[in-house]
């Protein structure tokens, strides 16, 4: 290499750093799946990805891919998608999972009443 090249290359790596560099927020909504996705663009340059359905929220963060291009255009290109998918499948198999110790359909008995007798202490209390 000369040391035009060298010289070059150091410029690319200084620009490209990313974390030198202050972004115009952005956030696009949408409404995917039956659930509401956000894709937000923070001001230090990262991707915070936030999908919320029947109550069930994620988020995930990911890092800018490309930097200089703008936020919208990398949304249109699908660049996020892979981020997107995995949140999606991970909200709908929480929703699509059931616990086996809380069900709708079972009623959890009340506590039996205390006698009208019963002493309370303060450490009962507590």
């Amino acid at each position: 290499m000369d040391v035009k090249a060298l010289f070059k290359k150091g410029i690319e790596k200084e620009l490209i750093d990313v974390d030198d560099y202050i972004f115009e927020p952005k956030r696009m909504d949408m409404e995917v799946d039956g659930g509401e996705l956000s894709c937000c663009l923070n001001s230090d340059g990262t991707v915070n990805i936030f999908y919320k359905k029947q109550g069930i929220a994620d988020v995930r963060a990911a890092a800018r891919k490309h930097p200089f291009t703008a936020f919208e255009t990398e949304l249109h290109h699908g660049i996020y998608d892979d981020v997107i998918e995995d949140l999606i499948d991970n909200v709908n198999d929480i929703i699509d999972s059931h616990s086996k110790y809380f069900r709708t359909t079972k009623v959890l008995s009340p506590t039996a009443p205390l006698p009208d007798n019963a002493v309370i202490t303060e450490a009962d209390k507590y």
